[in-house]
């Protein structure tokens, strides 16, 4: 039996879609999203958050579980939400590790991030030898990762199988009020500005693809970058833009711009309570260019290929758009 977690997510829920899709039997774990659009006799769920140590070995134990896929996490830059992103990304990643060691689990794999590299990297590429500091990231969210990372090998110390991946950008038909879908209502609603930092970019179908074939491997102890391509934001941007058949963002953020937005957004959510549109952190990242090396997983997964970025874009905007008429 297979146990996924944060199912509700980009990546949970695409990883649910391909492993039914395949016959096998899920276990989902979910905090507040039900998923009713699943509709399958061989996916069953409980609500359960990460927190609740008695709860999640409780589920491993009952539903016999033997491999783990930990997609739960929080994605914020809000600095205001610092407590919470470590509380899930560290405490609910150790948890999830002391439950699948006690209860005998034979595999996990565990969702973690490129931001676990330290991103602000101009000299060179980055890779799966790299990690967080102070001086190579400006993000809580990166030293989360770092850290839930830390407990993950914890666990492999302790003898269980496990492999990390570490996705860039995560391109996929999700919410796009949440997380990196975002991008494509922000490119939507004619946003006018564009940087040109440069990152990497994935099909979230390519991220779920990976896990599962490192899942059904007998590599251990790892972790891999997965990432399409490195491409700039004005690039990724004009893309997307072009498949909803709206206007190219055309006003360039400079270093000193980006200064003076993030600051009026983070007076903005004061008032309004939401997260920021931009933040110190993400205005920062926006204007680095920074070019990730995805070979490693080529080596342990000789047959893996990427989707091409233009043709997930396309893919992307036309399930964003069917949605939207839909409504």
């Amino acid at each position: 039996m297979i146990l996924v977690t944060g199912g509700a997510g980009l990546v949970g829920r695409e990883l649910i879609a391909q492993l039914l899709a395949k016959g096998e039997h899920v276990t989902a774990i979910y905090n507040k999203t039900f998923l009713p659009s699943f509709d399958s006799p061989l996916l069953l769920q409980f609500q359960c958050n990460i927190l609740d140590v008695a709860g999640l070995e409780d589920i491993m134990e009952q539903q016999h579980i033997q491999q783990v896929y930990h997609c739960a996490a929080i994605v914020t830059f809000n600095p205001s939400r610092k407590q919470e992103l470590f509380k899930i990304n560290i405490e609910g990643t150790a948890n999830v590790v002391n439950a699948a060691i006690n209860t005998g689990v034979k595999k996990l794999v565990h969702v973690s991030s490129v931001a676990a590299l330290g991103r602000i990297r101009e000299n060179g590429p980055i890779n799966e030898t790299m990690n967080w500091t102070g001086e190579t990231s400006n993000s809580n969210y990166g030293k989360s990762k770092y850290l839930g990372e830390l407990e993950v090998w914890r666990g492999i110390g302790e003898g269980l199988e496990a492999v990390m991946v570490n996705p860039t950008i995560i391109l996929g038909n999700g919410d796009w009020e949440a997380g990196s879908s975002k991008i494509f209502k922000t490119v939507h609603d004619e946003f006018p500005w564009y940087a040109d930092g440069v990152t990497g970019f994935v099909d979230v179908r390519d991220v779920v693809k990976a896990m599962i074939a490192l899942m059904e491997s007998d590599v251990n102890a790892q972790r891999f970058i997965i990432s399409a391509e490195n491409r700039s934001y004005q690039d990724v941007f004009n893309l997307i833009a072009t498949a909803f058949g709206k206007k190219q963002p055309k006003k360039k953020v400079t270093p000193l711009l980006s200064e003076i937005v993030w600051r009026l957004e983070a007076i903005k959510s004061l008032f309004t309570g939401n997260d920021p549109l931009v933040t110190k952190e993400t205005a920062a990242t926006a204007l680095t260019k920074a070019y990730f090396d995805n070979s490693k997983l080529g080596k342990f997964l000789p047959g893996f290929t990427y989707t091409n970025i233009e043709n997930t874009i396309i893919h992307t905007c036309a399930l964003l758009q069917q949605k939207l008429n839909r409504h």
